[in-house]
Formats: structure tokens, sequence, C-alpha cells
């Protein structure tokens, strides 16, 4: 056990989290993505939801600020304009955990391009459709420059 670490986050989601780069981009995705079909990299998070993954990553990933945009989540069959019950649970826990940041709603292509380009797939247990989200990792600035 780690202090102030959440204690979902095993020690292969820790490393692949401290191993990422700036721009470097994790989806974490529900029970019925094709994660091993899509991912470079799969860290497994079984038994796990998706909301408790995505809030436990977010309070040790520092987001990009050097973009417009840096979180963003699948589609109901494919339409942006379309969300679900699951699409407000993660942007309450992205504007708790992440502040000005926007949750961007992708179309089902454009979504499945960026995810087989991650970084890592985190493929949990969710068992709600369309329950998928990407993040993209920034930096964590030198002391003394007034940036968190």
């Amino acid at each position: 056990m780690l202090i102030n670490i959440p204690p979902l986050l095993g020690p292969d989601l820790l490393s692949t989290l401290r191993a990422m780069g700036h721009g470097d981009e994790i989806a974490i995705v529900d029970g019925n993505y094709p994660a091993l079909e899509h991912g470079r990299r799969v860290v497994r998070a079984d038994g796990l939801d998706l909301i408790p993954v995505l809030d436990a990553v977010l309070q040790v990933l520092p987001l990009d600020d050097f973009v417009p945009q840096a979180i963003f989540r699948s589609s109901v069959k494919g339409d942006p304009a379309v969300s679900d019950t699951v699409h407000a649970e993660i942007d309450e826990v992205c504007a708790y955990r992440a502040p000005g940041f926007t949750v961007v709603p992708l179309a089902g292509d454009a979504f499945y391009s960026r995810v087989k380009a991650a970084h890592t797939i985190i493929a949990t247990s969710e068992p709600r459709l369309y329950a998928n989200v990407i993040v993209r990792k920034g930096v964590i600035y030198p002391k003394g420059t007034g940036k968190p």
C-alpha cells in the first residue's frame, strides 16, 4: 500500500501511468470493448467499473494543458450529439478532478482511431455500453513557474 495513491491503481497500472510521456493518451474502456484487438498495450482492471478507475487515474495523472482538448469519450451509436447516463457520470468526475477541461464526445470511427493510437488501454469490467474515455497526459511544471 502507498500513501495518497488510490488502492485500485495496481502496480502494472501505476507503472504504465508513470512511464507515459507528455502527450501520450490512455483509454479506459468498458467490458465490451475489443481492447486486445485495438491496444498496443493493455492493462486489465477486471472487476472494476469505469467511473472509479477514471476517478483514480485523474487523481495521479496530470492532463495536457498545451492542447485545447485532453479528454474524449465515445458516443452512443457513434453520434456525438447523443449521450447516456454513463457520459454524465464521466463529465461529473472530470469536472471534479480536472476542472477547466471539457469532455469531448467523438464519433465512432474517430474514437476507435484514437484508442488504437493510445499508449495503453485499461480494460475494465464496466457493463454499460459506450462507457469509454481517453485522457491525454500533460506535464508537471517545475517549482516557481506559477503552474500547478
